[in-house]
């Protein structure tokens, strides 16, 4: 392999590797702050009937309820889940990458 070509395979794996780390806390602020948001916009808002589709959450998330402490564990369950989903995503898309560049690399001997 040239020296242009070999600048070029060490770019391209720098490129597509996703930052798992950083991906997992993205994906946590999502999903802590956007379930705390919802519940404190419910409980804002008010009315007669208050989040009883949100509530349902507390049928899996144990403790998380349509109030304010609710809220507090909700960001926490986001935070919990969503860095799961968002460490899960990036190790994945870093496997297919890195099987994709293997790939390439077998190819272009």
């Amino acid at each position: 392999m040239s020296e242009g070509q070999d600048q070029n395979v060490r770019l391209s794996q720098l490129v597509v590797r996703i930052q798992t780390g950083v991906l997992a806390v993205v994906f946590a602020l999502l999903g802590g702050l956007g379930l705390f948001l919802m519940t404190v916009w419910l409980l804002v808002k008010g009315g007669e009937n208050i989040g009883s589709h949100l509530n349902l959450l507390g049928q899996y998330l144990i403790g998380y309820s349509v109030t304010w402490t609710g809220s507090l564990i909700g960001l926490l369950y986001g935070l919990l889940i969503g860095g799961i989903i968002g460490g899960s995503v990036g190790k994945l898309y870093n496997l297919m990458a890195r099987a994709r560049q293997r790939a390439a690399k077998t190819r272009a001997k």
